[in-house]
């Protein structure tokens, strides 16, 4: 064999390993998320007859997991991390489980329809961010801010009367995290197994999101 087909082996034997890597990072990551949204579906089943004043304190716990898991997983302590991801999830969960009981018991239909829109929604926008090549880290200064404003502009929706307000919010909202999915997705694809955990909480956060989005959409926006 000559040295530039050794060359030309090495090279493919590189290329081999590093999309192997890829796959078990992506692996990881989904498989993460997918245990996550069962907590998140635990929780919400447990805390299903709660009153939905104690939602508040299941977020700032669910905030306190997100700032846990990240410092953890900057450390190393990747079971740590997981652990918070999972509490995450549950958290989650707990807080909007009187939100999500009420859906189920007044508008089954809207439950079903904005967790299928979800599938639907992240499937494409992940792919799109998996598959291009480009580093789309960029935007995420655009989306913060974005984000930023989305939130005043709900806060204004509570004073004030503004027509459409439900269709405007929902619509902005999915954008703004329609392009965070593209973003986290896009990080996916470059990833390694340190930076697993804080890929699967950001992925776990936009699908929750366009889910609440979504469900006000098809909910017509009367709860929550």
């Amino acid at each position: 064999m000559s040295t530039s087909d050794n060359l030309s082996l090495g090279g493919q034997r590189g290329q081999t390993f590093t999309r192997d890597q890829t796959r078990s990072v992506f692996g990881q990551v989904m498989g993460l998320v997918a245990l996550t949204v069962a907590c998140t579906a635990l929780g919400a089943y447990v805390g299903r007859n709660m009153t939905g004043g104690t939602g508040i304190l299941f977020f700032i716990g669910a905030f306190g997991c997100v700032f846990g898991l990240n410092r953890a997983s900057s450390r190393g302590h990747e079971q740590l991390a997981i652990g918070l991801l999972f509490g995450l999830g549950l958290f989650i969960g707990l807080a909007v489980a009187p939100v999500l009981n009420d859906y189920a018991k007044a508008q089954p239909s809207a439950l079903w329809q904005a967790a299928g829109a979800t599938a639907l929604f992240v499937g494409a926008l992940g792919a799109y961010g998996y598959a291009t090549r480009r580093d789309l880290s960029s935007w995420a200064r655009i989306l913060f801010w974005a984000l930023l404003a989305l939130i005043v502009f709900g806060i204004l929706g509570i004073f004030i009367t503004i027509p459409s307000y439900n269709i405007i919010y929902s619509v902005l909202g999915l954008v703004i995290f329609g392009g965070f999915t593209i973003i986290d997705f896009n990080r996916l694809r470059r990833a390694n197994m340190a930076s697993s955990v804080p890929i699967a909480a950001g992925i776990f956060l936009d699908i929750f999101n366009v889910f609440l989005l979504l469900l006000r959409l098809f909910g017509g926006g009367g709860r929550g």
